[in-house]
């Protein structure tokens, strides 16, 4: 299904990775989906590289496994995607943990694996450069939920105890008929292009406030992740 619900300029899909969508041809520059734009080896599918990063970390999953996820699509070849959320169902159903993919404006990647717990909620040490305005530093609270009403994503950074940051994406899951796919065309037909300018735009207002930058460390790619 695709996610219609749009929060903080954010337009999203919730796809299976066993049945990724099929759009008729005149769509399909609007809705794309590459291993490329994800972490691990582009010539694999991206359930193939979900599920290879989890062996790393540790966390087998058979061949019945079910993975969603959550994440933007490409738009006439353009993909922005600050996060991309990935549900791993074992075999029987059961929520084995939920990856966490962060994309920072430098074209670098970092995932997070965490087990939610009861209230979908898990607390993380942020590992990776994302704006130039924020340290390496401090700790993430990831909280997940996703029904067949709702899904939510929501990340809090915290820092020496107070709030630094927070973004959060609730959305009403619709079928992605290629109907609903052609109104969101007419209504918002460059969304990732249009998230990527406001944010840059936030960017340069900060920076003009004499906001103090942050240098970018030395990017070590993880394991499995790729760039």
């Amino acid at each position: 299904p695709v996610v219609h619900g749009f929060r903080h300029g954010a337009y999203l899909w919730l796809v299976d990775l066993d049945a990724l969508p099929r759009m008729p041809w005149l769509l399909r520059p609007f809705a794309g989906f590459r291993s490329e734009d994800h972490l691990g080896d582009p010539g694999l599918s991206i359930r193939e590289n979900v599920l290879n990063f989890l062996r790393l970390e540790g966390i087998h999953l058979d061949q019945r496994c079910r993975v969603l996820m959550l994440a933007g699509a490409r738009v006439l070849g353009y993909l922005f995607d600050p996060i991309s959320v990935f549900w791993c169902y074992s075999g029987d159903g059961t929520l084995e943990c939920v990856v966490a993919e962060v994309h920072n404006t430098y074209g670098e990647r970092h995932a997070y694996v965490v087990r939610p717990d009861a209230d979908g909620r898990a607390v993380v040490g942020k590992e990776f450069y994302v704006s130039p305005f924020f340290e390496v530093a401090g700790e993430y609270t990831l909280t997940f939920g996703l029904t067949a009403r709702q899904i939510y994503a929501s990340v809090v950074l915290r820092r020496d105890g107070r709030m630094a940051f927070s973004g959060t994406f609730q959305g009403v899951p619709h079928p992605a008929t290629p109907l609903a796919l052609a109104r969101t065309v007419v209504r918002h037909p460059v969304m990732p292009q249009q998230v990527a300018a406001l944010i840059r735009w936030h960017g340069i207002r900060l920076w003009l406030r004499r906001l103090p930058v942050i240098p970018r460390p030395n990017h070590v790619p993880q394991k499995g992740i790729g760039p």
